[in-house]
């Protein structure tokens, strides 16, 4: 993996072992666990073993140059583990791209989640979607936020039934709720799926992610990679950090992601950066098991 980033321009980005607790603790809804070791310094600050490399990264730099700065790391992070139900030390790989990122900067980095799988197992798939999707049809709907996060946990576990409840509760209309069905329910190779989705766009953001997943599925066809890629809704994350493209992958054999990321903007305005910011992290402790 180190080779593979390393081979396409990105430099590598070493981390303290610890930061201030305060970085997660307002940050938690973007760790993969809430929980985080902490202990009281010397100067009676309290600090953390970092659960997380990409808040830390993010932290320290300053990309203001109007440039592209591209990272990859290999670090020990310090979280609950699935295998001994209590705290582990856990390598962790993975790529961040800040600054200024467009459009192949963005595919390069979806291009190298899939060449980091295929470096794993032959036998993988990276399942996409995109948030501007399933925002830009909440806002359609004017939704309450309450009702926003509902219906993303919902569309999460693919829950059409449920999903289709909430919607006759807020009295959403017809177009609205088969729109969100429709695209819940959808698992099909990204390509396939784009002439599927056209006919649910219901305004300009979600004719804007539409015409980025066009763009970026056109670029990863020029690499020769999309057949292994398939639009699946149900990749979600949180909305006040990512506000784009996000991807999970997964190989055969193990019965959770191994590979996950997007697109982070709103995270840096958040820390007040002023960039944008797409990445992906690799669990290599879901290997080991």
């Amino acid at each position: 993996l180190r080779e593979l980033y390393k081979t396409n321009g990105y430099t590598q980005f070493k981390v303290s072992r610890f930061e201030e607790y305060d970085l997660y603790a307002r940050n938690k809804s973007f760790l993969v666990s809430e929980s985080v070791l902490t202990f009281t310094d010397t100067n009676g600050k309290l600090m953390a073993l970092k659960p997380d490399v990409t808040l830390s990264i993010v932290k320290n730099i300053s990309p203001s140059d109007g440039g592209t700065h591209k990272y990859y790391y290999n670090e020990n992070v310090y979280r609950p583990s699935a295998e001994s139900h209590g705290f582990k030390e856990i390598v962790q790989a993975g790529l961040e791209c800040i600054g200024r990122v467009d459009m192949f900067s963005e595919s390069e980095v979806v291009m190298l989640a899939v060449k980091s799988l295929e470096s794993i197992s032959e036998d993988y798939i990276l399942d996409v979607s995109h948030m501007g999707l399933i925002e830009g049809l909440f806002e359609h709907a004017c939704f309450e936020s309450l009702l926003c996060a509902k219906l993303l946990s919902l569309v999460k576990s693919k829950n059409i039934a449920q999903i289709k409840r909430e919607c006759a509760a807020a009295q959403a209309s017809e177009e609205i709720c088969d729109a969100l069905c429709a695209l819940a329910n959808m698992y099909l190779p990204l390509s396939a799926a784009l002439e599927e989705i056209e006919p649910l766009v219901l305004n300009e953001k979600m004719k804007s992610a539409y015409d980025e997943l066009v763009a970026i599925s056109e670029l990863l066809a020029a690499y020769g990679i999309e057949k292994k890629i398939n639009f699946d809704f149900s990749v979600v994350n949180d909305f006040d950090y990512y506000d784009g493209i996000v991807f999970k992958g997964f190989i055969n054999g193990i019965p959770d992601s191994v590979l996950s990321g997007g697109r982070y903007d709103r995270l840096l305005s958040r820390m007040g950066k002023g960039a944008q910011a797409i990445g992906f992290a690799v669990y290599l402790d879901r290997l080991e098991r």
